[in-house]
């Protein structure tokens, strides 16, 4: 029983099935596997395994990327992130950094666009409770649109985008369960796009063309929307909850360096990525006498390792970032230069200041909602349009609000997320869809399985 939101239930359970969860993943993997950085190997054998030249395997032979290719269906074996290393990475990876390239100017002034296109459908003259992701997502997905087809996104293609986004980003956090025919009408439309020659850009040559269909929407209409609507949804929750952090930004909107730090300090306690899982095709050492073989496989913990090197590490403090000698080598919100780092390294801040410039623009933003990595309820907030004094006595009650039913959805989330988790991991076991493409012939410079997945 859960009274109030406040009773030991409301605090325990959640971690527990938290911890149980982490354990079923594990296990995924068998005995082959090394969590970094851990009780013997710190830090500084995490930066030095991540960049080893040997760690550069991505699916091939880890049980855990059966369940991560079975949650980025259709196409994982296309996408960049996916690929071994080899001419097709090399052709795809070009692909993705001419579509991603322009002027710093433009892409803002792209991505204010598209964010304020999405506000424009909030309320002005009244407080909104929202969740901050789902109100992102659908700007994002215009955003990346217009990316990839240069031209502005159709209210029609915004929808199965954002239907495709949000259904990837629920299987990963196990909230819900896979909905394949969901993504397969995203697909289709790609296909017809790629069809009739609306795609301004030169796509990879060695894909076939539904392929080509699969990495745009796995590169762009995947991870692109999701992680941009997790990273919007972390810095204005973040915003929301330090409303004098939020007031000095509102105060000076223009002020790049510190909206920088702010975007800075957010996504090091909340980083994207919790683990990053990569297979060693040699032996690498993690000391002078412990060497990791061949076909190891090295989970890299992202916000454990961001944690180290800096002072008082669980306190959200953009000004960290302004003195001397902060530490900003433990930080690695787009992972190493030396292990294929994230293609959007350069393009992500740049957005990331215009959405924010946009929300603050418009409304205050108030929330009482808890905070972690993975987000998983969504970033509850409450918006208060610029110019409006609601009554504190409303607001007061909106607050309680939404304290209260964030704990409640604690408890019944974790359960639901134990439950879903394990469905899937067992499906994606059943299926094995990596395991089933590395293991038949191939050929050519990027081989591809066609297969039809059972949805059974």
């Amino acid at each position: 029983m859960v009274s109030g939101g406040s009773g030991p239930t409301s605090w325990w359970l959640p971690r527990a099935v938290v911890a149980l969860r982490v354990r079923v993943f594990e296990k995924v993997n068998g005995d082959r596997v090394v969590t970094l950085p851990n009780a013997d190997y710190g830090p500084e054998v995490f930066e030095q395994v991540y960049a080893h030249p040997a760690v550069n395997g991505r699916s091939e032979g880890a049980g855990l990327s059966d369940l991560f290719w079975y949650w980025l269906a259709p196409g994982p074996e296309v996408h960049q992130e996916h690929l071994e290393p080899g001419e097709c990475y090399d052709e795809v990876a070009a692909t993705t950094r001419r579509i991603l390239a322009g002027g710093s100017d433009g892409l803002a002034e792209a991505a204010g666009r598209a964010v304020a296109g999405a506000l424009d459908e909030v309320a002005d003259s009244r407080v909104s409770l929202v969740r901050l992701r789902d109100l992102m997502m659908p700007a994002w997905a215009a955003f990346a649109y217009e990316l990839v087809f240069r031209r502005p996104c159709p209210p029609d293609a915004r929808d199965l985008i954002t239907a495709h986004a949000d259904d990837v980003i629920n299987a990963l956090k196990c909230t819900g369960l896979r909905h394949p025919r969901r993504r397969d009408r995203l697909t289709a439309y790609l296909s017809e796009r790629i069809a009739a020659g609306d795609v301004p850009h030169r796509l990879p040559a060695s894909l076939s063309p539904s392929e080509q269909a699969h990495y745009l929407q796995g590169t762009f209409f995947n991870t692109a929307v999701v992680q941009l609507s997790e990273a919007s949804a972390h810095v204005l929750l973040a915003l929301a909850r330090h409303p004098g952090v939020q007031r000095r930004l509102s105060a000076d909107p223009e002020d790049d360096r510190y909206l920088a730090h702010v975007i800075d300090e957010t996504l090091r306690m909340y980083p994207l990525f919790g683990i990053a899982h990569r297979i060693t095709t040699g032996e690498v050492p993690l000391d002078d006498s412990t060497v990791l073989p061949a076909g190891s496989v090295v989970c890299f913990s992202y916000p454990d390792y961001q944690a180290t090197g800096h002072e008082r590490p669980g306190e959200f403090d953009p000004d960290r970032w302004d003195r001397p000698g902060a530490r900003r080598d433990r930080y690695i919100p787009f992972g190493v230069a030396a292990n294929r780092p994230c293609p959007a390294w350069r393009v992500s801040p740049i957005v990331l200041r215009a959405a924010v410039r946009e929300v603050l623009r418009r409304f205050r933003l108030d929330s009482s909602a808890s905070h972690t990595r993975s987000n998983p309820h969504r970033a509850p907030c409450l918006l208060i349009p610029r110019g409006l004094s609601p009554a504190p006595r409303l607001l007061r009650a909106a607050r309680r609000f939404v304290r209260f039913r964030d704990r409640v959805e604690d408890v019944t989330r974790g359960v639901r997320q134990l439950v879903l988790g394990t469905l899937m991991v067992l499906h994606a076991r059943r299926l094995r869809p990596a395991a089933r493409y590395f293991g038949q012939p191939r050929a050519g410079r990027c081989p591809v399985a066609h297969h039809k997945e059972s949805d059974g």
